[in-house]
């Protein structure tokens, strides 16, 4: 209930100043109407001394007398436009002054409600543990990609292991092989006559040979 009276209350506080520029525009457009209309006489006073000047002096007298008096009337016409313009521009600036320190006036209550809980060493708290949280967080990473998988084995061992496999292989493929045969000299010279076989053999290789080609051309030739 109270911030509804408040609310209304400030809401008619804020409609002050636009009521009252409202107003010095409604008297701003009468007092503007008026001096156009003072104009339009001074001007018809004008030509009627010029139309009596030669002919009836007291008629042209007469109309001076009556445009000096709207002259002077259209004058301070004049004044009251200009010192009403200049209230309307004093009220739009003092409202905006006035708009721009509530606007910061309400951000400051807003930075205070923000601040509330906050000061400069819980701040400094707060970046040292987030500090020293992210030095934990790489000291982890490190140890992790530092530790080995498992104990590295020892080249020397690895060195006999393999020279004990070479070795296994070796005496393996000598077990499979067997011992070389001895072929006595006799069993290398030829038997009697095998030379002439193996001399007679290409002739008759090549006669056979000669006589296939000799009937593929009869075939050929039949064709």
């Amino acid at each position: 209930m109270w911030s509804w009276f408040g609310g209304a209350a400030a809401q008619k506080r804020k409609d002050v100043p636009k009521n009252a520029i409202l107003q010095l525009r409604e008297q701003l457009d009468m007092l503007q109407k008026r001096e156009k209309h003072l104009e339009a006489q001074v001007a018809e006073q004008d030509a009627a001394a010029r139309k009596y000047v030669n002919t009836n002096k007291n008629a042209a007298k007469a109309a001076l007398r009556r445009k000096k008096a709207l002259e002077k009337n259209a004058e301070q016409t004049s004044a009251q436009i200009l010192q009403l313009e200049q209230q309307v521009y004093s009220i739009e600036a003092a409202n905006i002054n006035h708009e721009t320190l509530l606007a910061m006036e309400r951000a400051g209550k807003a930075m205070q409600q923000i601040h509330s809980g906050m000061n400069i060493d819980k701040v400094d708290k707060t970046m040292e543990d987030l500090r020293e949280q992210h030095a934990l967080s790489e000291e982890i990473g490190r140890v992790i990609t530092d530790v080995p998988l498992g104990e590295q084995p020892d080249e020397d061992e690895l060195e006999q292991e393999l020279e004990g496999l070479e070795q296994e292989q070796m005496d393996e493929r000598m077990l499979n092989t067997g011992p070389t045969p001895v072929t006595p000299a006799l069993d290398r010279l030829p038997a009697a006559g095998t030379s002439d076989l193996n001399k007679n053999k290409p002739a008759a290789v090549e006669e056979d040979d000669e006589e296939a080609e000799l009937a593929k051309l009869k075939a050929e030739m039949a064709m």
